[in-house]
């Protein structure tokens, strides 16, 4: 594994260490807002932020870079008996995944782990300490997959790469430790795309069976950015109504793709006989709204479904464990139900 560090990332990093210990130390306040109290540290991050990292004009590289040096606000990354990089063979080209084996059983759940970054951004070292926590948490094998992004690589391609391997695990689940019968998927962000648009193709192809679905903070609906979560929380809340837009005209560069349900899963005719789902919302989120209608309408469907809402916090608060306790209670809630379903 590459481990070289760049300059510019280093020096992102340490602003983002020392600013953080300067608001533990300064004992931040719990800030009020029109829309509810906004956690104290969450608080502090987002004026970090907009302080030093955010800039709308960042090109996609620039967007790249800003997600690998915030990593170590994951916090420390726990130990596993094995984390190992393998390539997936699909045609004529190679998915790189990460393996995370928690211990020496012999065998093991399986869940399946597509990386967040509005498609544009994200790869295995921007979640690990992620996919690492659930896999001990959960008591899972984890194979996280580094799809290809737009906009070198536009919709569907990361579609295309995720069924793959996902198809792949399944397939080879023994191989690596797994059992095939207690495969989930997840994703965070654009990654909990994925996972819910291939929980649907799962079910319309009728292979892999999942056991369930995990969504943090969910992409479900790209054809409709007028929501009231995105009129209120468009702007100065980490994800942005212009970020995101920038993202879905990278992904899915035409307009008449946007209610594809491969990109917009929400607007799938049809969502009876999904594997039950987790799905964990952000009070201060543009995204809020389309992941609580997406639980809605798998619960109408009559899909089992747990919804954990954050009411504190903002988008993407996974990728700052070390700051927001929040962070952790989310992945123990997903393993719990995760658990659950694979031990039922």
């Amino acid at each position: 594994r590459d481990t070289m560090v760049t300059q510019p990332r280093i020096l992102r990093t340490l602003v983002w260490l020392i600013s953080a210990l300067m608001g533990l130390m300064a004992g931040c306040q719990e800030r009020p807002t029109p829309y509810g109290p906004l956690d104290a540290q969450a608080a502090f991050i987002l004026d970090v932020y907009y302080a030093q990292t955010y800039d709308p004009e960042a090109s996609v590289e620039d967007l790249r870079e800003q997600i690998r040096s915030t990593v170590y606000l994951q916090g420390l990354p726990p130990r596993l008996a094995v984390v190992e990089d393998l390539s997936i063979a699909d045609g004529d080209r190679v998915i790189p995944v990460r393996l995370y084996r928690p211990g020496w059983r012999p065998v093991y759940p399986v869940l399946v782990f597509y990386h967040g970054g509005g498609w544009i951004r994200g790869d295995l070292d921007t979640h690990d300490t992620i996919c690492r926590h659930l896999a001990l948490k959960a008591g899972c094998l984890v194979v996280s997959v580094e799809y290809r992004l737009a906009p070198e690589n536009p919709f569907p391609a990361a579609v295309e790469d995720a069924y793959a391997a996902l198809l792949w695990v399944a397939e080879h689940a023994r191989e690596i430790g797994g059992d095939s019968s207690r495969l989930a998927v997840a994703g965070d962000s654009s990654g909990g795309n994925l996972a819910a648009v291939m929980a649907i193709a799962c079910r319309d192809r009728s292979y892999p069976q999942l056991r369930h679905q995990v969504l943090f903070y969910p992409v479900t609906d790209i054809s409709c950015m007028d929501r009231a979560s995105y009129t209120a929380f468009g702007e100065g809340y980490m994800l942005e109504r212009g970020t995101m837009e920038h993202f879905r005209d990278c992904y899915v560069p035409g307009a008449a793709d946007w209610d594809d349900p491969r990109a917009s899963p929400l607007l799938a005719d049809n969502l009876h006989g999904l594997p039950p789902a987790t799905i964990i919302t952000a009070h201060f989120d543009v995204l809020r709204d389309e992941g609580q209608d997406y639980a809605a309408r798998l619960a109408g469907a009559g899909v089992p479904v747990h919804l954990g809402h954050y009411p504190g916090v903002f988008h993407g608060f996974l990728n700052f464990g070390l700051l927001l306790e929040e962070a952790a209670a989310a992945l123990d809630e997903a393993a719990h139900e995760l658990c659950l379903a694979f031990h039922e």
